[in-house]
């Protein structure tokens, strides 16, 4: 009999990839065999600025890190459709995500999936002038092309 891999699903903009990124997704990856990762669709982000970089784009750069096994689009309507699809065991967030692990949970099992939210650790600066936040490097670049 073959076990079924420990499956991790992280999701994100992940606008501009950064150093505060790969933390995140190689935290997720620890947790299990498979790390599957959900990008979220331009026009579903209404917690923070709509990101620069097309879907695609960004589905592309996450699924070229080592650690991500499968990077995909979240769904335009439902975004527990790929969650569905996928049934992870773990649900992992970043440390400074908005999202309430409570309320996901919740959600979760009302639609009869089995997982556990985590939440990943942050990352501090490795040297001085480290960006981690998309936000930032966008400001950094209007400050210095601006």
């Amino acid at each position: 009999m073959t076990e079924t891999p420990t499956t991790v699903i992280a999701q994100g903009t992940f606008d501009i990839l950064h150093p505060g990124h790969v933390h995140y997704l190689t935290e997720a990856a620890a947790l299990g065999e498979e790390l599957h990762v959900i990008i979220a669709r331009r026009e579903n982000v209404t917690h923070k600025e709509k990101p620069i970089l097309p879907d695609r784009q960004r589905r592309d750069m996450v699924a070229a890190l080592d650690v991500v096994d499968e990077a995909h689009l979240g769904h335009t309507e439902d975004i527990f459709v790929p969650i569905e699809r996928i049934r992870p065991d773990y649900i992992v967030l970043g440390h400074d995500q908005h999202h309430d692990e409570e309320a996901i949970a919740d959600a979760l099992a009302t639609r009869g999936i089995d997982c556990e939210v985590r939440r990943v650790s942050g990352r501090d600066p490795k040297y001085e002038g480290e960006l981690l936040s998309t936000g930032r490097i966008v400001d950094r670049i209007l400050e210095l092309r601006g």
